[in-house]
């Protein structure tokens, strides 16, 4: 015995909606929350972090792409600090900047891909 075509039609439209109707009730912006636990006095990794210039030496992003073009504002590090990227399709473009600063404790970054995607992501507490 077949079953008809049109019941098949009609129950994935009524789950299509119900998955846009629960995601029209979601909210549009989510939080991403990383720590990670290193075994080093804070004093010897802020430096790392802080100066847009050191991030060169560990991070993973300048391997994938040797031939990046970079490019740095006349702060690098502290505050005010700016980093620009423009590489292959694993790195892409983009666009870092130091918001705030406490030392040794924090480094406040607004990170903008603009390639292969865009994206903006902006710390909640400056």
């Amino acid at each position: 015995m077949l079953k008809n075509p049109r019941h098949h039609r009609r129950g994935r439209l009524v789950v299509i909606a119900g998955i846009l109707i629960y995601a029209s009730t979601r909210p549009d912006s989510f939080r991403v929350q990383r720590s990670v636990s290193i075994k080093a006095p804070p004093q010897k990794i802020f430096p790392l972090i802080d100066d847009l210039k050191a991030w060169a030496g560990w991070s993973p992003y300048e391997k994938k792409d040797p031939a990046m073009k970079r490019s740095f504002g006349p702060i690098t590090a502290g505050k005010g600090a700016t980093y620009e990227w423009e590489g292959n399709k694993n790195v892409g473009q983009g666009r870092m900047e130091i918001l705030d600063v406490t030392q040794p404790s924090k480094v406040l970054i607004k990170l903008d891909f603009l390639k292969p995607f865009e994206a903006h992501n902006m710390p909640n507490s400056p």
